[in-house]
């Protein structure tokens, strides 16, 4: 799904976890983790793709990505 990686994503270190954090702050409750950056990115984007089927199944709005990316670790 193309939309997806056009979300801003930011992944930072929580050392509460002990794992990377993968947010994106457009999609309210779209989070995911990882044992390393990659992980955490790769795990976003099927978070992302799970947000969307979801809103759509349920019939509730998609926000349009703002067509910006901000990784930070």
């Amino acid at each position: 799904m193309e939309r997806s990686i056009k979300y801003q994503l930011i992944i930072y270190w929580s050392t509460e976890d002990s794992v990377f954090i993968a947010e994106v702050p457009e999609l309210p409750g779209c989070v995911a983790h990882g044992e390393t950056q990659d992980e955490a990115l790769i795990n976003a984007r099927d978070a992302i793709r799970l947000w969307i089927d979801t809103a759509t199944e349920f019939g509730d709005p998609i926000p349009e990505p703002k067509g910006r990316c901000l990784v930070l670790a």
